[in-house]
């Protein structure tokens, strides 16, 4: 999908040639684990960034390297179809060698089609039909193209995402990354993996929160400190208040303005479409179970307009949210840091 990083220079010094030999298994990930003290906390964090795709594009390494964000979120992407080479372990240590929190972007309540995880004879599902393996659910609501909600509790799902050799998660603790960035916990919600969790008598939020706390428990035996940082679902910790003492904060997309799927950057539909006062309201009250457990909140808006930019970063600011304002697609950083 995104190809190979163009020149593998501008790490190279970083990383030693390091990071483009195959993927040790989960015992041997803990043997050669980073030092004890672990990363900083999430809560020492003052700015952040987030981009998901374009990372092999020249300059994008050198801008993230040279960005005065403390907290980076990113795509592994060598965990994508023909982008295997891509030096993941290389531009995470040349992130920590500017003294930057480092996540790693993991959907684990959708499989994605361009993942090497997803195999040859695998089906996709259709909006009504599940897929081939049956864990595939449905077809994404919000329009992007190759995801599909899983039914997460299904062991083989938890091998690909955890225990099985050469998991995303052994990935991301071999590249050395500080921590994960979970994407689609609302899986839980989502009416048809809803439907399956009835059919295989599983309760969907207890079954989101164990989830996220095998991961927790096993990235953080692999290295002391582990953070995990979900993304969107907060009424999960409303449904399942046990769910605040396996997490590290929040992040919330969409407070004030939201984009479409499937855009270009500058695309018109990438942002500045608004989110009904109603929502931005019930997301104010969800947000105080969290500052209570005295978690940071991070929000993530969509939008291109100056005066939209400028409001997003305010209504972040009153929500008690750490800000950034980008576009949908993700693909680089973002033309509107916080002022």
């Amino acid at each position: 999908m995104w190809g190979l990083l163009a020149s593998m220079a501008v790490v190279a010094a970083a990383c030693g040639g390091c990071g483009t030999e195959d993927v040790p298994g989960a015992p041997d990930l803990r043997i050669t684990a980073p030092p004890a003290e672990g990363p900083a906390p999430l809560s020492g964090v003052r700015s952040w960034a987030y981009q998901i795709q374009g990372l092999e594009e020249n300059g994008a390494v050198t801008a993230l390297v040279d960005s005065p964000y403390d907290l980076v979120v990113i795509e592994p992407t060598r965990t994508i179809i023909e982008s295997e080479g891509f030096d993941t372990a290389g531009l995470v240590r040349a992130l920590h060698e500017r003294g930057k929190l480092v996540l790693a972007y993991i959907d684990i309540g959708e499989a994605e089609d361009y993942r090497t995880y997803w195999a040859g004879e695998w089906e996709a599902p259709t909006e009504d039909e599940p897929g081939a393996p049956d864990f595939l659910v449905t077809v994404d609501p919000d329009g992007w193209s190759g995801n599909y909600p899983v039914a997460y509790w299904d062991e083989r799902w938890k091998d690909i995402v955890i225990y099985g050799g050469g998991s995303m998660l052994s990935q991301v603790l071999a590249d050395g990354f500080d921590g994960v960035y979970l994407d689609w916990i609302e899986a839980y919600a989502e009416e048809h993996v809803a439907a399956a969790a009835k059919e295989a008598d599983v309760d969907p939020a207890e079954e989101m929160v164990t989830f996220v706390r095998e991961i927790a428990e096993y990235g953080r035996a692999g290295r002391p400190g582990f953070l995990v940082l979900p993304q969107n679902g907060a009424e999960l910790a409303r449904e399942r208040p046990e769910y605040l003492r396996v997490i590290d904060g929040l992040a919330q997309e969409g407070l004030t303005l939201r984009g479409e799927a499937d855009t270009e950057w500058s695309d018109p539909d990438s942002g500045d479409i608004p989110v009904p006062h109603e929502d931005r309201e019930y997301l104010h009250e969800l947000f105080e179970l969290y500052k209570g457990a005295d978690l940071p909140i991070f929000c993530a808006d969509y939008a291109l307009e100056p005066d939209k930019v400028a409001l997003a970063y305010a209504n972040a600011a009153e929500a008690g949210c750490l800000g950034y304002v980008s576009q949908t697609p993700l693909s680089r950083l973002t033309d509107t840091p916080f002022p």
